[in-house]
């Protein structure tokens, strides 16, 4: 089998940790190659506060991927989230000295770097810099400038922001773990990936990924991410409420929310009762359903509530920046029993599940075409997607000879069998400046926001990678 394009997505959550291996099939769908489940000991709500208990949880999630697989993980991307990241939007703009030239990535890259010098509260870092639209000497709505003409070169930007140390933890427990970190992927931002159309991005849609311990929200209008947001509640409260309401252990009342729970109460009838078994022989316990989907459905409009809050504060009511495609459910939250309709009456607005089998292949189980593994399955894409744009680079430095590397292996291909500086064939080639400049900004300008994005991702990880190596 060809161990081209095979990436590692790693999700740190709150009840279960899940390493998935992956590639892209002939047919542009991912085939996923393994995966790995182990209890979450040392995550709450998104955030890692034990070590140890981490470090154990993922090594045992590496090694039954591997196990299922046939191949040895050497880095993963992971993706972050937590009660810690939280959104801003920011608006800068950067005065061009010569406007005769064409507008190149360079000029981005700058305007990026300056929004990253923003200060932020004690103790948080810029994560994520995502431009959205640009704006050229007062032209306005202008999606890709890379090519065009200007002097003033102005930017609206969604900055995600996050505590660096709870970011740092999760890259300790990675190489403790025996593995590298390869990049960081905001999970909001994965999930979408695995579940949304591109069709819904540019009607508007906001997408909602309930796990156990936070409800990640992501909104999507005319094709660009908006707004993001963490709630600190998820479907572990749930649990918490059963076991306290019905005086029941943990264990069993994640098993009666899974089997039994709903979030519409109407439904249940009072003569339906379910009996518990009493520990260590005492008598069984009986729970009116009726009451259990109560216990449920108070706390799950609270979820709800908390995240429309955040749709509002969007701007949803406002008819430029209302969500057409409405809302998709995706996590393991979303698998509980009449949660679309609750979601509808709370809103208003159109409800679907997200699964994420659009993109896997036809063969792939129907576990992993789960919405609990939305976010596995967004992380493992946008590897993919991360090591293609990395698998031929041009560059041109100080009018130099440009080099291209032709058959150069990809970067998740070195995890596997291939040296880190291998390449098969170098080729100089000479050519005249302005085809120089023509077939660089036409390679530019394939995909500005994706190479942006990696770009910055590829110094943040090599900065934590850095404090990493020269901690204690």
């Amino acid at each position: 089998m060809e161990k081209d394009n095979i990436a590692v997505g790693l999700d740190i959550g709150t009840t279960k940790i899940v390493a998935m291996i992956g590639k892209k099939n002939e047919y542009g769908k991912l085939e996923i190659l393994g995966i790995g489940k182990s209890k979450s000991l040392g995550v709450a709500r998104g955030v890692v506060n034990n070590i140890t208990q981490t470090i154990q949880s993922i090594q045992q999630a590496i090694l039954e991927a591997e196990n299922n697989s046939g191949y040895k993980i050497k880095d993963v991307v992971v993706g972050i989230a937590g009660q810690h990241i939280r959104s801003i939007q920011h608006t800068d703009y950067i005065s061009r000295n010569n406007p005769e030239e064409v507008i190149g990535e360079k000029d981005i890259q700058l305007l990026i770097d300056q929004v990253n010098k923003l200060a932020m509260l004690p103790g948080e870092e810029i994560i994520h810099v995502l431009p959205q639209e640009f704006k050229i000497d007062g032209q306005s709505e202008i999606k890709e400038p890379i090519g065009m003409y200007g002097g003033r070169l102005e930017s609206s930007f969604h900055v995600v922001v996050g505590q660096a140390s709870s970011i740092r933890n999760v890259g300790r427990c990675i190489q403790s773990s025996g593995i590298e970190l390869s990049g960081l992927t905001l999970e909001p931002l994965a999930s979408a990936d695995a579940v949304l159309s591109q069709e819904e991005k540019e009607a508007g849609v906001a997408l909602i990924d309930i796990g156990g311990g936070t409800t990640d929200l992501a909104i999507f209008k005319d094709g660009i991410i908006r707004h993001t947001a963490v709630i600190p509640f998820g479907g572990n409260v749930i649990t918490d409420d059963i076991k306290e309401g019905c005086s029941i252990i943990e264990k069993q009342a994640e098993l009666l929310k899974i089997k039994f729970g709903s979030a519409w109460p109407g439904e249940n009838k009072d003569n339906e009762i379910v009996s518990i078994p009493g520990l260590r022989g005492r008598e069984p316990k009986e729970i009116s359903l009726k009451n259990l989907s109560k216990i449920i459905h108070a706390r799950v409009v609270e979820i709800i509530e908390q995240v429309f809050a955040e749709i509002k504060a969007y701007g949803h009511e406002d008819p430029r920046k209302k969500l057409i495609a409405g809302i998709v459910l995706t996590g393991g939250g979303a698998q509980l029993k009449h949660i679309k309709q609750l979601v509808e009456y709370i809103t208003g607005m159109d409800t679907r599940i997200g699964y994420p089998n659009e993109h896997l292949a036809g063969n792939s189980s129907e576990e992993i075409s789960s919405p609990l593994f939305a976010t596995a399955v967004g992380l493992v894409m946008n590897s993919i997607e991360n090591s293609t744009q990395s698998a031929v680079r041009m560059e041109i430095v100080n009018e130099q000879p440009k080099v291209v590397y032709r058959n150069a292996p990809q970067p998740v291909q070195q995890r596997y069998e291939v040296e880190e500086n291998y390449v098969e064939r170098v080729e100089t080639i000479e050519e005249p400046r302005e085809i120089r400049e023509t077939r660089t900004n036409k390679v530019e300008a394939e995909s500005t926001e994706t190479k942006i994005r990696r770009s910055f991702f590829d110094r943040y990880v090599d900065k934590i990678k850095d404090f990493l190596d020269n901690a204690e």
